[in-house]
């Protein structure tokens, strides 16, 4: 019995015992050279996550488009179409790069970068298990927040930069429509900081030991749930890629490996909020002790992402103004709402205990 609890405790500390003798090799653990080390690796985990994430979750939605339609999809390269992803990445490598000979060059080629390099940086904050969270920032939420929302700047570049009025068309259409779903996004977070008093997203998770917020705010995690589908441009929100209406909107005069980075981007960002929904509203990697914890934190991220790609392919697509619509008048006002009633009840819980 000993011998398994130590097993396991070897277990849930791996990557605590890894880092732990990768400082050992230094001669001041905590030296700069260390702390540089540690940050280099931190940063390469997080790129081999973004990078198997999308490889993976691509396959992953045809095979879940396909279940939904009851259609096979792909199942002919590899073990049951496994190799198809490996395929098509190929492809996009070996296609032309084309640029418009109009376009601002710097602008059009910068903006599927950023779009890709974004899902990094928001990584850095989420803990993935005890004391595993890359850089633990006190302001952890409002970096993640911060971070995210710069995909608007990138959407809004690759359509300017295009010069296509339809790229410009689709990217103004995913400024609005990200603009107006941030704040119901972030005000959905606000319930959860104000009952833990903290940013921090590690202090958010500690306080989930006995019982997860989803059930303390599932009013707030409805609004999280809807409002992070239409910030990832998701259907049934894909507006940004309404293609019967403005062709592939900012994606318009992309080709290869430039367009292959948009979607890269978006499985990317997908996996990012998924494991800030894990995090915040599903305990982390708190959870029955006969797993690891890390293991416990992806499997509720995957339980995310296969919730937003089923929503994919069931839901059509919704018209412009009930985008907005639901944003504004619906999804804010019970924001707001959601707000007031944790407040009233933190009053009434600070009253009861204080008596």
């Amino acid at each position: 019995m000993e011998t398994l609890y130590n097993l396991f405790e070897t277990l849930n500390n791996l990557f605590l015992i890894i880092a732990a003798f990768i400082r050992g090799l230094f001669a001041d653990p905590q030296s700069v050279w260390a702390n540089l080390t540690m940050d280099v690796i931190g940063f390469i985990i997080v790129v081999v996550i973004i990078v198997l994430a999308a490889l993976i979750l691509i396959l992953l939605e045809r095979k879940i488009a396909g279940w939904t339609s009851q259609r096979p999809g792909p199942n002919r390269l590899g073990p049951r179409g496994w190799f198809q992803t490996i395929a098509d990445a190929l492809k996009l490598i070996g296609k032309e790069d084309v640029t418009p000979a109009g376009a601002d060059k710097w602008i059009f080629k910068i903006a599927p970068m950023m779009i890709f390099c974004i899902p990094m940086m928001t990584l850095a904050v989420i803990p993935f298990g005890r004391g595993m969270a890359p850089a633990n920032l006190d302001l952890g939420i409002f970096y993640f927040v911060a971070m995210s929302s710069i995909s608007t700047v990138a959407f809004l570049m690759a359509g300017w930069g295009s010069n296509n009025k339809y790229s410009l068309l689709g990217g103004m259409r995913a400024v609005a429509q990200m603009v107006s779903y941030e704040i119901p996004l972030l005000f959905s977070l606000l319930g959860v900081v104000m009952i833990t008093q903290s940013f921090n997203l590690g202090v958010i998770v500690d306080a989930q030991a006995t019982i997860p917020f989803i059930i303390l705010q599932p009013l707030a995690f409805v609004i999280f749930v809807i409002a992070g589908m239409a910030e990832l441009n998701r259907a049934p929100f894909d507006l940004v890629e309404a293609d019967q209406e403005v062709v592939a909107g900012p994606f318009t005069e992309y080709t290869g490996l430039r367009w292959g980075l948009f979607f890269l981007g978006e499985y990317g960002n997908m996996t990012a909020l998924s494991a800030l929904g894990a995090t915040v509203f599903l305990g982390g990697w708190q959870g029955p002790a006969f797993l690891p914890g890390y293991v416990w934190f992806f499997m509720k991220v995957g339980v995310f992402i296969f919730f937003m790609m089923w929503a994919r392919w069931t839901f059509p697509r919704i018209r412009i103004d009930h985008l907005m619509h639901l944003a504004w008048k619906v999804l804010l006002p019970l924001a707001i709402l959601n707000i007031l009633l944790t407040g009233l009840g933190i009053y009434i819980y600070g009253f009861v205990i204080g008596g």
